[in-house]
């Protein structure tokens, strides 16, 4: 029941975000957030776009190298596009990755490792985003938190919150107890295959100067194309004072409660600007542009999806023609025997 519930309940509390900040801010942020936007931006979004996705596709194949499975770079890159087209466009955000991950995994023979791969290669670039926002943050006490003290609801409001989680808590502990209490030695052996994986596909000496390089140039390409999208937005903010509050807004991106994305990025970078002094309706214009040429910048990844769509028509039909020019190669063979003969 829970796997059904909780990617709805994720999607309602995206759009529920979006919704309330429509109300408070009005649709105007959203407007020009759509307006502003430009054949200048459209072609920047899509250079830092490639940048950033090679990197991300370059760990992924030194993680997946790591764990014994072979991942040529173009194919890499191309899944990697796909994955983040997928991600934009549906609602949970995470259909691109599981389909890379399951379709790697299937063909390299092994989908429990694929699989692994892709979820050590999302751990290492959040790892990275973690230890790099903590360090900018740290500069800046009272942005971080004049903008928590805006999100801390009422104590009301929080008792009620932490009675649901325990009691919603609860209730899925006993239910996978009586589901997997049984088969305890299954998890430890699940355990032990995903520590061990860990160790060879992140932590090994020859793969994690290569995983936090990458990272850290991903979350780079990430930075400077909110950058883009703040001075598309009409800020003339300085640099050193748009960077943290894109670090925040890139922070709260991971939280599972998006549409494709949208709605906790945007309440943050709308609360950042506002509590920097720039105006919470500038925070959310920008937030919006980058989520627009974010869109733009995984586009490429329709062409794979039309590519492979059209090789995989192809391919029965070479399968057909070939095994025609072998029959017709088999009967003309027969025929210069019978001919010798």
């Amino acid at each position: 029941m829970m796997r059904t519930l909780w990617p709805r309940l994720r999607v309602l509390a995206g759009a529920g975000i979006l919704a309330v900040l429509g109300w408070r801010l009005g649709t105007d942020a959203f407007v020009d957030g759509l307006r502003v936007i430009d054949g200048g931006s459209v072609l920047a979004a899509l250079g830092i776009g490639l940048l950033t996705t090679v990197f991300s596709a370059w760990r992924w194949c030194i993680v997946a190298r790591g764990l014994g499975l072979r991942l040529p770079l173009p194919t890499a890159i191309a899944d990697y596009y796909r994955a983040l087209l997928v991600n934009a466009v549906l609602p949970t955000g995470v259909l691109g990755d599981v389909h890379r991950a399951v379709s790697h995994g299937r063909h390299a023979g092994d989908v429990g490792r694929g699989v692994r791969a892709v979820v050590l290669e999302r751990i290492a670039g959040q790892v990275v985003l973690i230890a790099v926002g903590v360090a900018v943050l740290l500069t800046q006490p009272a942005l971080v938190s004049a903008v928590a003290q805006d999100l801390v609801p009422s104590r009301g409001i929080v008792f009620a919150a932490l009675s649901v989680l325990i009691v919603l808590g609860a209730v899925i502990a006993l239910g996978a107890r009586a589901r997997w209490g049984r088969g305890t030695s299954k998890w430890r052996r699940a355990l032990a295959t995903a520590v061990a994986d860990a160790r060879l596909g992140l932590l090994a000496r020859d793969t994690w100067p290569g995983v936090v390089l990458l990272s850290a140039a991903a979350l780079l390409g990430h930075v400077v194309l909110f950058l883009v999208a703040a001075r598309v937005a009409g800020s003339s903010a300085p640099v050193a004072q748009l960077v943290p509050l894109m670090v925040l807004a890139l922070f709260v991106m991971g939280l599972p409660v998006n549409v494709g994305g949208w709605g906790p990025r945007e309440a943050v970078s709308a609360l950042a600007f506002g509590a920097a002094g720039l105006g919470a309706p500038q925070g959310l214009t920008v937030a919006v542009v980058y989520g627009v040429l974010t869109l733009v910048a995984s586009l490429p990844g329709a062409g794979v999806l039309v590519f492979r769509r059209s090789s995989r028509k192809v391919q029965p039909l070479q399968a057909v023609a070939q095994k025609e020019h072998l029959a017709c190669f088999g009967e003309e063979l027969v025929r210069t025997e019978t001919a010798k003969r």
